[in-house]
């Protein structure tokens, strides 16, 4: 009976740090599913690896929390980031973009970037196009698992857009056929072309 108590208390501790986590990735933009998870279990003094849910759980409580508290803004929301993906897709046509993250699984909030992995012989191809184009750009290096001993950096972009943030990582034109590994579940990510994104926008 104890065991039973026991089992069932961790369970819902791990359910409200899940569900803490969701609500400070929604209300104050954290990205980072280890910060936000991090900052919930001290909110709440969940002081035992335990009683700490996996980025799988966190995701979900994620959407159940835009389910109920953001049912008419994050879908609205989410349409226009699609929207606003296809447009950058077509401008970099060129380095077969595709789309990742949260604008293609569908948790993107006002806080979310417009995230695409672009493939090029050299980055300097892209920020060329940008500069000819007098887009504004900031430089950063993005390190992506590919394995679980398997960490690789790389060049990316981020380019404001009025409100929005479109967020280019630059990868070799072999990473086309080899995606890194999720941060929610370490499976291969999952990517969209073009053509996949304009289907989503049809449902």
């Amino acid at each position: 009976m104890h065991q039973h108590s026991s089992s069932r208390g961790i369970a819902e501790m791990r359910r409200r740090v899940a569900l803490e986590a969701a609500r400070l990735m929604s209300e104050q933009g954290i990205r980072d599913f280890h910060l936000a998870k991090r900052k919930a279990a001290e909110r709440l003094h969940a002081n035992d690896k335990t009683h700490l849910p996996n980025n799988a759980e966190i995701e979900e409580a994620l959407r159940e929390h835009q389910r109920l508290f953001q049912s008419e803004e994050q879908p609205q929301t989410l349409r226009r980031l699609r929207e606003e993906a296809r447009e950058a897709m077509k401008f970099f046509k060129d380095f077969e973009p595709r789309l990742v993250g949260a604008v293609l699984e569908g948790t993107a909030d006002r806080h979310s970037a417009i995230c695409l992995h672009l493939f090029c012989d050299a980055p300097e191809h892209v920020m060329i196009l940008l500069d000819e184009n007098r887009i504004e750009y900031e430089e950063q290096d993005r390190r992506l698992k590919f394995a679980r001993d398997e960490i690789q950096e790389f060049p990316a972009l981020i380019v404001p857009r009025d409100d929005l943030r479109i967020d280019l990582t630059l990868l070799p034109p072999e990473a086309i056929r080899r995606a890194p590994l999720d941060r929610v579940d370490d499976r291969p990510m999952k990517r969209a072309t073009l053509s996949g994104v304009e289907d989503l926008l049809k449902e």
